[in-house]
């Protein structure tokens, strides 16, 4: 991160990120995580898995570790957020578009006025 902290190591999730706590500090500043190294300055909120996101934010007072979640057969792995990046989830789409970027025809030439 990009504080100086120290404190207790909780646990590590799968993807590498490092949740701590601290009593000592105030409340809503006392837990926190240290994400990969691997991802470095472009950390996001959306890399942590659910069941840490709980912890952290003090719906549960027991970290994963120590109480982990229920497994149902249809819960899907946790994905981060894409958005923004090449592996955004782009729709196919079949419906024409309502505007159109213009194409000039084959050997029209384009004339700029040019003082």
């Amino acid at each position: 991160m990009d504080t100086l902290k120290f404190g207790d190591l909780v646990g590590v999730d799968k993807y590498g990120n490092k949740y701590y706590q601290n009593n000592y500090y105030f409340y809503g500043k006392n837990r926190w995580v240290e994400y990969n190294d691997k991802v470095f300055f472009d950390y996001d909120a959306s890399q942590v898995p659910a069941e840490w996101h709980n912890w952290l934010h003090y719906m549960t007072d027991d970290p994963p570790t120590t109480n982990p979640r229920v497994q149902y057969k249809w819960m899907i792995d946790h994905t981060e957020n894409f958005s923004g990046t090449n592996r955004q989830y782009v729709p196919y789409s079949t419906v024409k578009q309502k505007i159109t970027q213009w194409q000039p025809k084959d050997g029209q030439k384009i004339k700029y006025n040019v003082k």
